[in-house]
């Protein structure tokens, strides 16, 4: 039977201990039926990977807060000669919400985005009027989960919002109508996709804060919108989450594109993750160049 090794968050960050063990078993479950034996390795202590045919980063929550650390150890991976996937260059850009500026000037449709040092009411207001908005969403460069994520309106302080570099979008109303859409790529073939709409009141659309998530057919729009994102990314990807809204016009946007830790909603597809099991398998019979 071929292995994996899926990294799993510090034991030391009790924010994150449990809360990852069912997506880890939706994986370890899908793979099984493609005879791919799974190990589960904390990033932080994971040793010597050298004796895994195949690394995948799947549950490493938390990294954001030990971002230094998570840095080191891709860079101490990538020279061992580690097989990641997804890949080490990838596992580092992603990391920070930068990224969005990059891949819009190559082409993807991005969410409109400012980054600035500091979070500040001058700041904010900046943004704002450059946005022709009065209301704004702030983010942590480096973050996830909306982890220091700030809603902002007009005339209002930054209590509670990120503190550091910061990116900042407008925000969009859809949130909370037609929500947030993410789509699933392996080996760079659509698998399925999930609608994340937030609850009543509040702009956060994942399901720790209320956010309602269902099965859904993604428009062919979104289907454009996803497939050129992808396009824009150099690397090969095995697995790829691309979230998308709309945005003021009405069109579909790049609000983040997961290649590090997401949940994959495999619950949610079709084949219960058969998908990716498979491209998983023919990373390791050396089918898929990753």
């Amino acid at each position: 039977m071929s292995r994996v090794a899926i990294l799993t968050p510090n034991p030391a960050d009790e924010a994150f201990q449990g809360r990852w063990r069912e997506v880890f078993d939706r994986m370890v479950s899908a793979f099984g039926a493609e005879g791919v034996e799974v190990e589960g390795r904390t990033w932080t202590e994971a040793g010597d990977l050298h004796d895994v045919p195949l690394v995948l980063p799947m549950n490493v929550w938390g990294y954001h807060r030990e971002y230094d650390r998570w840095l080191g150890a891709v860079a101490a991976w990538a020279e061992q000669g580690v097989r990641l996937a997804n890949p080490a260059s990838v596992l580092t850009w992603n990391s920070d919400k930068r990224y969005l500026g990059r891949l819009g000037e190559a082409g993807a449709p991005v969410v409109p985005s400012l980054y600035v040092d500091e979070v500040t009411p001058a700041a904010m207001a900046d943004a704002a009027r450059a946005f022709g908005v009065d209301r704004l969403v702030a983010k942590p460069q480096i973050s996830a989960g909306a982890w220091q994520t700030l809603l902002w309106s007009t005339g209002q302080g930054v209590e509670g919002g990120p503190d550091g570099a910061a990116i900042l979008q407008p925000f969009l109303p859809s949130v909370g109508a037609t929500g947030e859409t993410s789509l699933f790529y392996f080996d760079g073939v659509f698998s399925h996709a999930v609608s994340k709409v937030a609850a009543e009141g509040d702009f956060r659309v994942q399901p720790d804060f209320g956010g309602a998530v269902s099965t859904v057919t993604p428009s062919d729009d979104e289907r454009a919108a996803a497939e050129a994102v992808l396009a824009s990314v150099t690397e090969p990807l095995l697995y790829a989450r691309v979230d998308l809204v709309r945005d003021l016009s009405g069109k579909p946007a790049l609000i983040e594109l997961e290649l590090i830790e997401p949940d994959l909603y495999l619950g949610y597809a079709p084949d219960k993750g058969q998908a990716f099991a498979r491209a998983v398998r023919r990373a390791l019979d050396g089918v898929a160049s990753i």
